[in-house]
């Protein structure tokens, strides 16, 4: 029997060669949890993305309600830290702890995130704060670097053969203005 897998998902881009990879391993149900997305139509442009690509693709995703105030509050002090810095840990731990508690109440056996699939991300500190967190929960947490085996690459390429809206900073506010 296939384990049922909560996959925290930040766009449909980022979803694409995870999912490729892990449907015949997994029962998925995407989760779209991201209130650091600025400014609120990006958000919602890549929340509807997100939603049709599942849907493309046969599979159930549930849709967070958009908090960008409970975002800015957790990451107040480190709106000058470096991309990469701090405040993306904050950033990482706030939407795992939410997609694991999602996890636990709806009863999947184990949760993840596409996350690791961006060269501009830290594989190895998501994957300690999934496993933290799936420790002090009591689940299980899929440590993974989707982005080895040309796993970036291969999102590129699906992105770019369904025709799916690539957005060009990582979602916050911070990242916005420093690109």
């Amino acid at each position: 029997m296939r384990k049922k897998l909560l996959l925290h998902t930040c766009c449909a881009p980022c979803s694409t060669s995870v999912l490729e990879r892990l449907a015949d391993e997994y029962d998925i149900t995407g989760y779209y949890y991201n209130p650091n997305i600025h400014p609120a139509r990006e958000h919602d442009t890549r929340a509807d993305e997100a939603r049709l690509f599942y849907e493309k693709k046969g599979l159930p995703i549930i849709e967070e309600e958009y908090d960008e105030k409970r975002w800015h509050k957790l990451v107040r002090g480190h709106e000058d830290d470096p991309e990469r810095g701090e405040r993306c840990t904050i950033c990482y731990r706030m939407r795992l702890e939410r997609t694991a508690e999602k996890a636990s109440k709806l009863g999947f056996d184990i949760f993840g995130t596409v996350l690791s699939i961006s060269p501009h991300k830290d594989s190895k500190r998501i994957n300690a704060l999934g496993e933290d967190i799936a420790g002090k929960m009591g689940l299980l947490f899929l440590t993974a670097d989707f982005k080895k085996k040309d796993g970036y690459k291969r999102s590129m390429e699906i992105s770019r053969d369904e025709g799916l809206y690539r957005q060009n900073y990582c979602g916050c506010i911070h990242s916005q203005q420093g690109r």
